[in-house]
């Protein structure tokens, strides 16, 4: 009996790596041929972050100015990550190659886990304006490692497994007929 550990010629490809392979990723929830939900995260992480900056600011200074502007930011951010999680769930559920990955389970936990963050954090500083500090400044540093846990995981999704692109009609098929004819140029060969 061969030893499972070493590899060998004649050994079958992984059944689950075959079904992944098969699975169709292509976003389905798009614009024009533009994936809506990567689109719209861009939003709450940027306004996330803008909660914690402001703050920070708030924590230094003393000044109400970031504190006001944190409320903005914070509420803004909560409704735009509910929008782009409603169309992430619609991505997760609709397409088959998503639901496979454990990348696109773990995106999908960490994102309801920040917009949760998000909504705790702005309903404290609607009827509790008076403890922004600490657990405002506390919620808005959780939220901002919850930004990069999801962010690293949706990048993961992207970058590593081309989850949720929208691939161009002329990628699919063939070059063009006038790239197939251009010979090879190098830069090897002396000029004439």
């Amino acid at each position: 009996m061969p030893d499972p550990k070493t590899p060998s010629a004649d050994r079958t490809e992984d059944p689950f790596t075959a079904v992944l392979d098969s699975a169709d990723s292509a976003s389905i929830v798009a614009l024009a041929g533009h994936p809506l939900h990567a689109m719209m995260v861009h939003f709450p992480i940027v306004l996330g972050m803008a909660t914690l900056a402001a703050d920070l600011f708030f924590w230094w200074g003393g000044d109400p100015f970031w504190a006001r502007a944190a409320v903005w930011a914070i509420g803004v951010a909560f409704l735009a990550g509910v929008a782009a999680g409603l169309v992430g769930l619609a991505e997760l559920l609709l397409v088959r190659g998503i639901r496979l990955r454990g990348s696109g389970w773990a995106h999908g936990v960490a994102a309801v886990m920040l917009i949760s963050v998000l909504g705790m954090n702005w309903g404290l500083r609607l009827t509790r304006p008076e403890d922004v500090l600490p657990l405002g400044l506390a919620l808005s540093a959780l939220g901002a490692v919850l930004i990069g846990f999801a962010g690293w995981h949706g990048g993961k999704l992207i970058y590593h497994h081309g989850i949720g692109l929208v691939a161009d009609e002329e990628e699919e098929g063939e070059a063009p007929e006038d790239e197939e004819d251009e010979p090879v140029k190098t830069t090897d060969t002396p000029a004439p």
